[in-house]
């Protein structure tokens, strides 16, 4: 079984992410982070059709809908689809949600008769809903089936990756994926483990990992490997760039197409791609002068990432560490 992984991030995990710890009395979805700027950067309105690609609990699908527009919600989550279903009833026809992966966003579309949209976002990475929910498997606070799929239909599961991948390939997805210096010796205690009794519960990995990293702070010895398997596991790096590439095939001349990040390695790649699309000229050194960039189809609307205000951060601490960027769609290439 092999699993591309890419080059090493080492700036894949910020410290609020890291820190950020799962309420053991919470089962619901999560405050909609940067909800003001989502709203005031996607210039939602009547007569708009705009798609919420990371559904979830409906929160940001709900502020673009009071703003007059149809919204398209699409999540891979049936739980999610479930939840912001009934709590969007009562916008009618004007709220349609689909079970899909974001980077499907053009056959969401082309099964529901649209063939361009004003304005698309992606709230990246994982909910609270589903940190929350132990059954999902994403945590290392309570014990659950080790599964950390976003969608049902996944048939790897994050038990499937850590019983039956080579020791060398694990090692290389929790360095690659987690940053963690200790993969080596991560992957081979779970190797030695496995044959023994393969691994079949969240806090059965934990405490393995926990075994070889020694705690040297707040931080869970268990935490950039837990990241690193629900990364591979759900391919987000992979699912990430081909979305991107369909939100441009999408996007109308004028939509606005906003990603939140929150994690320098997704982050990373929103920034590399709206900033080699917003370039009119390309040069090189050996080019006598600047010549037009055939990739030229965006214009930034956030020169810089959009980050939470101090209030919001103190109300909702996931919005620490998020990051919006929002380009225009040029009417061209």
């Amino acid at each position: 079984m092999i699993f591309e992984v890419a080059h090493p991030i080492s700036e894949i995990i910020e410290p609020e992410e890291l820190l950020m710890s799962v309420d053991p009395n919470a089962h619901g979805y999560h405050l909609p982070v940067l909800l003001r700027e989502v709203i005031e950067h996607l210039a939602p309105g009547p007569g708009k059709v705009m798609v919420d690609c990371t559904l979830g609990g409906g929160g940001h699908s709900e502020a673009l809908l009071e703003s007059g527009a149809r919204v398209i919600g699409i999540d891979q989550d049936p739980d999610a689809l479930a939840h912001a279903g009934q709590r969007l009833s009562s916008y009618g026809e004007m709220f349609t949600a689909v079970q899909a992966s974001f980077h499907e966003i053009e056959d969401v579309l082309r099964s529901l008769g649209v063939d361009r949209v004003d304005g698309i976002l992606a709230d990246l990475g994982v909910s609270s809903y589903q940190l929350d929910t132990a059954s999902r498997g994403f945590s290392f606070q309570r014990d659950g089936a080790l599964d950390m799929r976003m969608s049902p239909s996944n048939p790897v599961t994050a038990a499937t990756l850590v019983n039956t991948a080579a020791e060398e390939e694990l090692a290389r997805i929790f360095r690659d994926f987690g940053d963690e210096p200790a993969s080596r010796r991560v992957a081979a205690r779970i190797v030695r483990e496995r044959v023994v009794t393969p691994f079949s519960h969240t806090l059965q990995l934990a405490e393995t990992v926990a075994s070889v990293i020694p705690k040297k702070s707040r931080i869970h010895p268990a935490t950039r490997i837990f990241q690193a398997l629900r990364i591979a596991v759900n391919r987000e790096y992979e699912v990430l760039d081909a979305g991107l590439e369909a939100f441009t095939r999408v996007a109308a001349p004028g939509a606005r197409v906003g990603l939140i990040a929150f994690h320098s390695g997704e982050d990373r790649r929103v920034k590399h791609y709206f900033k080699e699309r917003a370039q009119e000229f390309t040069d090189r050194p050996e080019w006598p002068s600047p010549r037009p960039n055939p990739l030229y189809q965006y214009r930034l609307i956030t020169s810089r990432p959009v980050i939470a205000g101090e209030l919001e951060q103190r109300a909702n601490p996931r919005s620490r560490s998020a990051k919006l960027r929002v380009a225009e769609r040029l009417p061209k290439n």
